[in-house]
């Protein structure tokens, strides 16, 4: 009788626990295209690989399409579906998710350009949990001011060099 009973309780909580992960499977904001995100892009990475995001709807397009190169499956009516839902969703002026850790960046020229302009569309912890090269550094600051980041070429140059002096391989 102890065993069905601990049987009875365990299916229970097991039971609560599949049901608790299901209402909470998907974390998107809701809004039409929510699932086409959520299946379409968390198939390869979690979430927090772009809500962090906040760029406009051509560099969400650009995104998707990189990424269906990659290998995501989406079809041209999903894809403007998913553009839209992103973009309203995380797109520019969309308060930023608070940072997964506080992150006090070290003293240096160029610090100021990475907290004021990298900032505006997602958090430093970002920043100091990658180790970049000079080159991969170029490449993402390349990347960011083609997605729309507001920073002057030389800008570009001291961050680039303040983040490779700090967060560098």
């Amino acid at each position: 009788m102890r065993y069905v009973l601990a049987g009875a309780i365990a299916w229970a909580v097991l039971g609560q626990a599949v049901s608790s992960q299901a209402q909470g499977a998907n974390p998107l904001p809701p809004g039409d295209g929510r699932d086409i995100v959520a299946v379409a892009c968390t198939q390869c990475h979690g979430p927090n690989a772009f809500t962090q995001l906040r760029v406009g709807a051509d560099a969400w397009r650009f995104q998707i399409y990189d990424m269906i190169l990659r290998g995501a499956q989406l079809t041209l009516p999903e894809v403007d579906k998913a553009v839209e839902y992103l973009a309203t969703n995380f797109g520019p002026g969309i308060n930023v998710p608070p940072p997964t850790m506080q992150v006090t960046l070290p003293d240096g020229p160029g610090k100021n350009i990475v907290e004021t302009q990298c900032a505006v569309c997602h958090g430093l912890d970002r920043v100091s949990a990658a180790k970049r090269s000079k080159r991969e550094w170029e490449g993402i600051m390349a990347r960011m001011v083609y997605l729309g980041a507001p920073v002057s070429a030389d800008d570009v140059k001291a961050a680039t060099s303040y983040l490779e002096a700090n967060y560098g391989r």
